[in-house]
């Protein structure tokens, strides 16, 4: 077979240098998966629009591409300087935060801060990063609502730059006002995920959690690993557990934790969500010098290819696709280094091999995978209400594609993120017979290319079409067993198939 399927997922956030149609159509044929709205930009009408049109042309390609809403969190920044907005700052000279200051006035010694529990998370002693890091000043004294520093690693320092707590230990809460009114944009525009940033527990994502319900949206939920008090044992395995999918969002995490720790966090963080049945997405800086070149350099292949060994379902581009030079050119480039990794041999999966089941479905859809990684296996078709039973199957690293086959394309869209999952629309409302719909599922694969008569499949479905959690049969056989134990005249018995 001449077919060729990249297995780690690519999201692409939108912004000012993709938004436009013809930029977002070659986005999605260079290969994004996913597309990033990101709210701490924009406003929700343009998130909207945004949507409306990855929808509608995404549908005139005949391509699935689901859309990952991305909260802006409690993000923790200075106010304004006077004159150009920027100073420089000198290592050695004193350098005061003041949440009281006047937001337009900063200065060569002060500037306001947006963040007024700042003098209460920090003391004498602390360290204190600006600029993702690029600025470094320790804590003198806390006096009412100054927070006394010195500089210690200087730069220039602008208008609206971040700030960190080296080690972590800021208060503030993963929702602001601003998110919980996004959070419902979210919902209105038919977003399949939902990113919280800097979440600290799992209450954190609880909470947003039930704030979907109480909207009617089981949209899946992002949990941005962005805090050095949230990769704390006893405390990431309740962020995991209560997210459908972790973000290793290095940027914030690298700050607070140390950028020398990041690749083992990264590693962790990925092996803990496939533990978890969870899916694991890698951000930040990927890319990032293709902002401005039409190559990336071969530091950031390593990383992406990397990232790729981990085991990694996504990997992301932020300003590579939302503001860069060469948007499409960064989603080839990416494309390219995933097909090429993945080419690395890796080793038989032994996930959950010697844990006991409790679900039928689940016990199922892995029992499939070790089938075909121990059997000269061409696809793998899986028919999926939800996308649980593909899902669990991707947990197991596999070279097979796992195709989710499914009648809602809610469905269709959410199984995008997945790693080795491919989302097909088909609707076996109507057969009956499972002869018949084993031969229908082959026909859906020839018809796309996907097989030839001599290929073995797996095939898993339910006995209840329809039903939620019903996935409880596995058929292996070849192409040509498959056909010959249905009707080629099976269409016209089965008036009631669409």
């Amino acid at each position: 077979m001449s077919n060729v399927f990249r297995r780690t997922k690519i999201i692409a956030t939108l912004g000012p240098a993709s938004e436009s149609p013809e930029v977002l159509e070659k986005l999605i044929r260079a290969g994004v998966d996913v597309v990033r709205l990101n709210f701490s930009h924009g406003t929700a009408d343009e998130h909207r629009a945004r949507a409306e049109r990855v929808r509608a042309i995404s549908k005139s390609m005949n391509r699935h591409v689901g859309i990952l809403a991305d909260l802006q969190g409690p993000k923790i920044r200075t106010a304004r300087f006077k004159g150009n907005g920027k100073v420089m700052l000198e290592v050695g000279q004193p350098f005061d935060l003041d949440t009281s200051f006047p937001p337009d006035d900063g200065d060569q010694t002060q500037v306001g801060c947006s963040y007024e529990a700042l003098p209460r998370d920090v003391k004498q002693g602390d360290v204190l990063l600006l600029n993702d890091g690029l600025i470094v000043m320790r804590v003198d004294a806390v006096v009412g609502t100054r927070v006394k520093c010195t500089v210690t690693v200087g730069g220039v320092l602008s208008n609206h730059k971040g700030i960190n707590k080296q080690g972590g230990g800021l208060s503030a809460p993963a929702l602001t006002e601003k998110d919980k009114k996004d959070l419902k944009t979210a919902v209105d525009i038919g977003a399949d995920y939902l990113a919280i940033s800097f979440p600290r527990s799992r209450e954190d994502m609880d909470e947003a959690r039930q704030m979907l319900k109480d909207l009617g949206s089981d949209m899946g939920l992002v949990a941005k690993v962005e805090r050095a008090e949230a990769i704390l044992e006893g405390t990431i395995e309740g962020i995991v557990e209560a997210s459908d999918v972790i973000m290793v969002a290095r940027g914030d995490l690298g700050v607070e934790i140390g950028d020398a720790r990041l690749p083992h966090v990264q590693k962790h963080l990925i092996r803990l969500a496939r533990t978890y049945n969870k899916v694991a997405i890698t951000a930040t800086q990927m890319m990032e010098s293709m902002i401005n070149n039409p190559v990336p350099t071969r530091a950031e292949v390593s990383d992406v290819a990397n990232a790729v060994f981990d085991g990694t379902d996504a990997v992301m581009l932020s300003a590579e696709t939302a503001s860069g030079d060469y948007p499409d050119l960064a989603v080839k480039a990416m494309a390219q280094i995933c097909l090429e990794a993945e080419k690395y041999p890796r080793e038989k999966s032994k996930h959950r091999l010697h844990e006991r089941f409790q679900k039928i479905d689940e016990t199922l859809a892995l029992s499939a995978m070790y089938a075909a990684n121990h059997l000269e296996v061409r696809a793998i078709g899986s028919l999926t209400e939800t996308g649980s039973t593909p899902l669990w199957m991707s947990r197991i690293s596999s070279g097979m594609p796992i195709y989710a086959l499914t009648p809602h394309e809610k469905t269709c869209r959410r199984v995008t993120l997945y790693r080795g999952v491919y989302p097909i629309s088909f609707n076996p409302m109507g057969i009956h017979d499972h002869s018949v719909l084993n031969r229908a599922i082959v026909e859906e694969f020839q018809k796309r290319g996907l097989v030839e008569r001599s290929d073995i499949l797996i095939l898993t479905k339910g006995d209840l079409m329809g039903a939620r959690g019903g996935t409880n049969a596995l058929k292996i056989a070849s192409v040509d067993q498959i056909l010959a134990a249905a009707p080629e005249d099976w269409k016209s018995q089965c008036p009631d198939c669409e």
